[in-house]
């Protein structure tokens, strides 16, 4: 019996609405956007994924999400990629998949994305995963990069955005030995940003989605902006470039909502309309 073979933790059953039309079940769920990895058997990632992946964030923009939550309603998060991808190795050549547009569309989005992981969550899902812009896994999840084990090291930006969260040291250890990990071996090393109990996991993420979707869009539109103008310019470039990044919340609804709240109940009361 493999890893992907384990009978499944007790995560509770999510409910994807349109299973046999893609990859991607996409649904409102008030101001978030829920996209539902369904491509079964464990979510491999390849080109059809990967086109969902880009339509889902897509979709959510154009729908006016407020907040995304990427989760699975299979028994896994993501298992890493299809192996027909490296078919190209005869070749000499790398895959040919959209990985760049797709680090690029997680980041760029201005509004946040949590993602709910479960089960495996192994080489490219881990990418994934870091790709959004908090984590938060199941107690009984199993997650790390495992490329080496086929010649590899991760192709999707794990390297790096490992080295960013966890030093370099943490990368090298994870990229070179290729190793699973426990969940709250990798919060503790500040990969992921939480650790709950396995039939908490989708309770605690839609909340934190919605969370998130009823704070301030615009706001938050400019934090991710920063954070990621600070890891790739550096902190004192980010400060010469922090008062253009936050501009647009000046000019925020939300702003003048936030003030008037405060002004009348105390901090905390604010009602936003994400905009």
């Amino acid at each position: 019996m493999t890893e992907l073979d384990q009978p499944a933790a007790a995560i509770p059953p999510v409910h994807a609405p349109d299973r046999d039309s893609s990859p991607v079940a996409r649904e409102m769920d008030g101001h978030v956007a829920v996209l539902t990895m369904q491509h079964a058997p464990h979510n491999f990632l390849g080109t059809a994924l990967f086109d969902a992946l880009l339509d889902g964030i897509h979709w959510a923009t154009e729908h006016r999400a407020r907040a995304v939550l990427l989760r699975s309603s299979l028994r896994n998060f993501c298992a890493g990629a299809d192996v027909t991808l490296f078919d190209s190795a005869g070749r000499g050549e790398t895959p040919d998949l959209p990985v760049l547009e797709l680090l690029r569309a997680f980041d760029a989005l201005p509004i946040p994305i949590v993602a709910a992981v479960h089960g495996v969550c192994l080489g490219g899902g881990l990418e994934l995963a870091m790709a959004c812009d908090l984590i938060v896994a199941s107690e009984s999840a199993k997650i790390g990069n495992i490329e080496a084990s086929l010649g590899l090291n991760p192709l999707m930006g794990g390297i790096q955005r490992i080295t960013q969260r966890a030093g370099a040291a943490r990368a090298k250890e994870m990229a070179l030995l290729g190793r699973r990990y426990d969940a709250r071996t990798l919060e503790r090393w500040n990969i992921i940003n939480r650790v709950v109990a396995d039939e908490q996991l989708a309770a605690v993420t839609s909340a934190l989605a919605h969370e998130l979707a009823n704070g301030p869009t615009v706001a938050h539109a400019s934090t991710k902006a920063i954070v990621s103008h600070a890891v790739s310019h550096g902190v004192a470039e980010t400060d010469e470039a922090m008062q253009e990044l936050q501009k647009e919340i000046w000019k925020s609804e939300d702003l003048k909502i936030g003030l008037a709240s405060l002004a009348a109940e105390g901090p905390g009361a604010a009602r936003f309309g994400g905009r």
